[in-house]
């Protein structure tokens, strides 16, 4: 937990907040990133991972530039595109631009390759999220997956874009309806807050023998790249934790206990919320 970190507690749910002044990154020219848990030159022994949830990078990408062909292994892979277009080649033949409301997920399994770049001929950096799970079977099968969920579906509303494999609604197909499909005990949600608007989000069942369900909640910095501490669109987390564009949160909790999102800025807020077995 970071030296700022804030403890507050709403019904039996418990929160610790992540602030995007605390979180890890660099400024490469090319690309701006910032880290949610240890990645590359950033070690933090306290932000390894949290369960199976391994990686959250927000990444601004430059016109013309992008990650080369490298390799995976054994993790889920999934890009949540917020502006500009993200070109995605890899080894399994496919090819894809990627625009904002698009999640493209990679099941690495056995191993893949494959590159990310800004689309050719861009005049405006890529924004998105790059999230990493760790999957709870080894030597899958890789598969690539698509799917694209507009605003008007996210926006005061709280809805999953990626889901286990066997849950309600999700098609393990490359391209269909519902969540992305993936092999790990995560599911993501996202929503698009209104000001004076709430969404909630409902703990399942811990799984047996745990302390409780883990949650992790994060602000988008929609309104630019900062490192500092955050700014602009803000919400408040079960009335007493405020969050701003950045910031993040982990969060425990029982059944049935709720994590109430509010916005109490001024402007729409992008929020995603992971649920962690």
């Amino acid at each position: 937990m970071s030296a700022s970190a804030t403890n507050t507690e709403a019904s039996t749910v418990k929160l610790i907040a992540r602030r995007n002044e605390d979180r890890g990154g660099a400024d490469h020219g090319w690309l701006k990133t910032l880290h949610t848990f240890s990645f590359a030159d950033y070690y933090d022994p306290r932000f390894e991972s949290y369960g199976c949830l391994r990686v959250i990078n927000e990444d601004r990408v430059q016109p013309e530039r992008g990650f080369g062909t490298h390799g995976h292994r054994e993790m889920e892979i999934f890009s949540y595109v917020v502006s500009g277009e993200l070109e995605h080649k890899d080894s399994m033949g496919n090819t894809e631009v990627l625009r904002r409301g698009d999640i493209q997920h990679t099941s690495a399994g056995t191993g893949i390759r494959h590159s990310e770049h800004n689309k050719p001929k861009a005049t405006v950096p890529v924004h998105f999220l790059q999230i990493w799970a760790i999957p709870h079977t080894s030597d899958l099968e890789p598969r690539y997956f698509a799917r694209h969920f507009t605003d008007e579906e996210k926006t005061d509303k709280l809805v999953t874009v990626v889901a286990p494999v066997g849950s309600e609604g999700v098609i393990h197909e490359r391209e269909a309806e519902g969540p992305a499909p993936i092999m790990s005990n995560v599911t993501l949600k996202a929503t698009i807050l209104s000001p004076g608007k709430s969404v909630e989000h409902v703990f399942p069942a811990p799984a047996e023998g745990t302390a409780g369900r883990k949650g992790y909640i994060h602000v988008i910095q929609t309104s630019g790249y900062n490192t500092l501490q955050a700014e602009g669109n803000r919400v408040k987390v079960n009335d007493t934790l405020e969050l701003s564009e950045g910031d993040g949160a982990f969060a425990v909790g029982q059944k049935d206990d709720k994590l109430v999102i509010e916005n109490t800025g001024d402007s729409p807020a992008e929020v995603l919320v992971f649920d962690i077995q």
